[in-house]
């Protein structure tokens, strides 16, 4: 039996996926972890897929990367590629890549996508180049407007974030944002009002709580 807050996930859910049909990107809403997973993997489609991904705790989390090398994809595993040399090789293949796999740091209720990066090296390829770009994100990440999202970004999931990567920000500290310069990762704000290659960006809504 549906628990109130599950009817409503799916309810808001529905929604939001015609607004994004209406953006030209597709919508789809999964229960939980598991149908997403299974969901995911029928977008990537049939065939060996090259998959890269953009850094997501959603992602890392949740077990979608192993879903996606056990279909027998190739995974681009960024994390392999260290020196300067390497780093571009990794680039090049990512922006290559059949599919490229993020989850979103906020989406509003109108289907716009709310992004904020330090380099840009996550949302450059959600812009340009994949082939497919599929994104996973909880309901969590819901928000009303646009506004809503970027806050929800600088309050709630940067901090967090800075204290993963060990920034030295007032925000690992404060947990409040500080509209700080020295080591921000707040430095790319993308905002997705719709794509211009249609139904290219993929976007799974998943009834649960992921990621910051």
């Amino acid at each position: 039996m549906a628990t109130p807050l599950k009817t409503f996930y799916k309810n808001q859910a529905a929604s939001i996926i015609k607004k994004l049909n209406m953006r030209k990107m597709e919508g789809y809403y999964c229960e939980n972890v598991e149908e997403a997973k299974a969901k995911l993997l029928e977008l990537i489609g049939d065939g060996k897929k090259s998959v890269a991904y953009g850094g997501s705790m959603t992602l890392d989390e949740n077990g979608f990367k192993t879903a996606v090398t056990e279909a027998g994809h190739e995974l681009v595993i960024r994390e392999n590629y260290k020196t300067p040399e390497e780093i571009k090789e990794c680039n090049a293949k990512q922006i290559t890549s059949d599919v490229f796999l993020m989850s979103t740091n906020a989406i509003t209720v109108d289907g716009e996508l709310v992004n904020i990066d330090a380099r840009g090296n996550r949302v450059c390829y959600m812009i340009y180049g994949p082939d497919s770009v599929i994104i996973v994100a909880g309901m969590n990440k819901v928000v009303a407007t646009v506004e809503d999202g970027i806050r929800r970004v600088r309050n709630e999931a940067t901090p967090p974030n800075c204290n993963r990567l060990n920034c030295n920000t007032p925000c690992a500290v404060t947990g409040k944002c500080g509209d700080c310069y020295t080591d921000s990762i707040c430095c790319q704000i993308v905002v997705t009002r719709m794509s211009r290659v249609p139904n290219r960006i993929k976007v799974i809504l998943v009834g649960e709580t992921l990621g910051f």
